[in-house]
């Protein structure tokens, strides 16, 4: 928007320079033209006047004019006669000399339809068959064309630029108060539900920014609300079921009956599903909240931690968890996350890999940067997914025909997508070499530490 302004009051400048100080220079080189051509024909015709006379006094005081204005001016006297005998020279016979001479007309001849040529000729009668022509050099009548334009041509320069530094200063002022908004939408957008933007600027951006204000204060209190409600439902809702699955355990302990056992382990079993659906459920809801922003981040850190995390778990089976990449030597590769959101995004892929993964396997997790982004992905060496099946897998509560289908929620998938994609990145689904399933996640690159 700056550039498009400094473009209009540049522009509006040229216009004004071209309507005003064009005009002028015409003008000027117009007034240039007919003095000299009066001052030449003047001279021209009283030089004229001496010739016509005939007599010898006349004529040598014509040649002592014409030899001073030879020598005082860059003009040439040329004198066509049989009255008087002088030194002067004498024109070359052309149709202006022919009508000077015959019809007694006077002809002016610039040397160029353009401006005029190097020479300009004037032809004058006289009487008694005479003529006299004045060639007059036009170098300084050029030399004064060129001062005259270009003169004006550095004074429209020295306008322009200073208007386009005026309007460099009014642009910005213009679009100061826009770009606070813009600096309270950016952050608004990244998860600060606290920026507010100053009210300053002609009326309509104030509105604007008063209107902006009040929706950031409904949504922020909206938000909070939903935060309140998560962490009531977190509490209500986990009490009750943890207190189901003790009571079911006691039962179990408590019987002798087979039936009842495997009654009382279904029941159980159902109930760790609906733990796990609940924990979702309730991660999924603070994701959507997205009530923080995203900041840069240790790649290296965070994925270390989680594998420390699952590495136990993965001994227990015999399942390796390999890491490949820049992401596991160099510490100074920052990704811009919110906090908790790649810890979150790490254990749900993990938690599916290693359930999907063969006794003796590998899941090979790989870190490396694209240019402004990096790029995360975790391979395991499970059935994989059908290409129609990778097209639901981030679908809530859809559940595959794996191992997943068996003990998952079918949320792990549906809240890695809402969780990188709040903080600007992408994930899919892909073939894993040799087979399994691959997950690659691409988050925004931060500027390197160090």
């Amino acid at each position: 928007m700056n550039r498009q302004l400094i473009r209009s009051y540049i522009l509006l400048v040229a216009v004004a320079i071209l309507l005003f100080t064009v005009p002028v220079a015409f003008t000027l080189t117009k007034q240039l033209r007919d003095d000299t051509k009066v001052s030449v024909q003047r001279e021209a015709q009283t030089m004229a006047l001496l010739l016509g006379n005939g007599d010898r006094i006349s004529c040598e005081a014509l040649e002592k004019v014409a030899k001073a204005y030879d020598k005082e001016t860059r003009g040439t006297v040329q004198v066509a006669t049989t009255r008087c005998t002088t030194n002067l020279p004498r024109p070359e016979k052309d149709a202006a000399l022919t009508r000077a001479v015959r019809d007694d007309e006077a002809s002016t001849d610039w040397g160029s339809d353009f401006i005029w040529g190097k020479y300009l000729t004037i032809t004058v009668p006289a009487q008694g068959d005479s003529a006299v022509r004045i060639v007059y050099s036009t170098s300084d009548m050029t030399s004064r064309f060129w001062s005259i334009w270009g003169f004006r041509a550095a004074l429209a320069a020295l306008v322009l630029a200073a208007a386009a530094a005026i309007g460099a200063v009014a642009a910005r002022r213009i679009t100061a108060p826009l770009r606070e908004l813009n600096g309270m939408a950016s952050k608004f957008s990244d998860g600060d539900l606290t920026a507010r933007s100053q009210v300053t600027g002609p009326p309509e951006t104030q509105t604007l920014a008063r209107t902006l204000n009040q929706g950031a204060e409904r949504l922020d209190t909206l938000v909070a609300s939903q935060r309140i409600f998560v962490a009531d439902a977190s509490h209500q809702l986990r009490t009750p079921l943890t207190a189901l699955r003790l009571s079911l355990d006691n039962i179990a302990d408590g019987t002798d009956d087979e039936f009842v056992r495997e009654d009382v382990e279904q029941a159980t079993a159902e109930v760790v599903r609906m733990s796990r659906l609940v924990n979702g459920l309730l991660v999924l809801a603070r994701a959507e909240a997205k009530v923080t922003a995203a900041e840069p981040l240790s790649l290296r850190d965070i994925v270390d931690e989680r594998l420390s995390v699952w590495r136990p778990a993965a001994d227990e089976r015999g399942v390796t968890i390999a890491l490949r990449g820049s992401g596991g030597v160099d510490g100074r590769l920052l990704v811009l996350a919110s906090p908790g959101h790649l810890d979150q995004v790490l254990d749900n892929v993990l938690s599916n890999a290693l359930e999907v993964s063969p006794d003796g396997g590998t899941i090979t997790v790989r870190a490396e940067p694209r240019g402004e982004e990096m790029e995360l992905t975790v391979a395991d060496g499970g059935p994989g997914m059908s290409d129609a099946e990778k097209s639901r897998a981030f679908d809530r509560f859809w559940r595959g025909q794996g191992l997943t289908g068996r003990s998952g929620s079918g949320l792990g998938l549906a809240v890695v997508k809402q969780l990188v994609t709040d903080d600007g990145g992408t994930v899919t689904l892909a073939d894993a070499p040799g087979g399994g399933l691959c997950v690659r996640i691409t988050l925004r690159a931060a500027q390197r530490a160090g």
